[in-house]
């Protein structure tokens, strides 16, 4: 009956409000999602990646990166199903700092159907990457938040928001050598919540270094967590 009932306002609600693609403005396509066959067909597929990173590869490449063959990452896996390229590094954009939420729940419809074709293995619950607390004052929302809550809803799972905490302010990733921005973020993160779960996926916008989630990652496993997986929409190539 609640599946019914369900599908009836979708319905509704697609004739009331029918999906506008946030792109080219022409009309969106089911089930209420803003944005059309054509511009949906021009992002990038991450469809060759590494299978610890998420790092895009030659499209005859399998297995791990070479960066993943020099060092050790705290998560055990990545799932990202789009390249940091345009048109999507331009969606994130105007999601993240122009605030337009709208193109946050396109983001975090295609990053939940990633995550349902992908077969991944079902975390106990779902952990937004903390913002600084002069980020979140800046802009409002933690985008991480914002992808994680619908992907949370469409798998029944929970978002653990009090579970990790930033607690140490850190300086802007970009521009920092690969040394230093392990460093930079050593520490700067603590499990605040009492019970943490066995299986945790992190989720965010872009992976671009790998060494916040990977900290996040150490820390939650140094607190009883026994697999890390992260869920981005994007993955940089840096």
């Amino acid at each position: 009956m609640r599946v019914q009932v369900h599908n009836w306002l979708q319905a509704v609600q697609a004739r009331i409000l029918p999906p506008t693609c946030i792109r080219c403005g022409c009309a969106g396509r089911a089930p209420l999602l803003d944005l059309c066959e054509f511009c949906e067909a021009e992002l990038p597929k991450n469809a060759a990646a590494c299978r610890l990173c998420g790092m895009p590869l030659a499209p005859e490449a399998q297995g791990r990166c070479q960066s993943c063959a020099r060092r050790r990452w705290h998560f055990d896996s990545v799932l990202a199903p789009y390249r940091y390229e345009y048109p999507v590094d331009r969606l994130v954009q105007r999601f993240k700092y122009e605030g337009r939420l709208e193109v946050g729940r396109v983001l975090a419809t295609l990053l939940g159907h990633a995550v349902q074709c992908s077969g991944a293995v079902r975390p106990e619950a779902l952990l937004p990457v903390p913002l600084a607390r002069s980020k979140l004052r800046a802009r409002g929302f933690n985008q991480a938040a914002e992808l994680a809550l619908p992907i949370a809803k469409s798998l029944s799972l929970p978002v653990r928001r009090d579970l990790c905490a930033r607690v140490r302010a850190t300086q802007d990733q970009a521009g920092l050598r690969a040394r230093d921005r392990r460093r930079n973020v050593r520490g700067a993160f603590a499990v605040v919540g009492s019970i943490v779960p066995r299986h945790v996926a992190l989720i965010d916008d872009v992976l671009t270094t790998g060494n916040t989630c990977s900290e996040i990652a150490r820390v939650l496993k140094a607190a009883g967590a026994e697999r890390v997986d992260v869920w981005v929409v994007a993955r940089a190539m840096h």
